[in-house]
């Protein structure tokens, strides 16, 4: 198992390069999540403040 985790010395990189991916596919979810929520504030605003 160690040597499973010490990717024949190369762990920094193949871990971290985990890390960074698992990083962009979680803000490639949450960041359109933010936006629509942002979106859908500001026209809900526009629309009461037309009336």
């Amino acid at each position: 198992m160690s040597e499973f985790l010490n990717m024949g010395g190369y762990a920094v990189f193949v871990w971290s390069s985990f890390g960074i991916s698992f990083v962009v596919l979680l803000l490639n979810v949450i960041i359109p999540v933010m936006r629509r929520k942002q979106l859908i504030r500001d026209v809900s605003g526009h629309i009461k403040r037309k009336r």
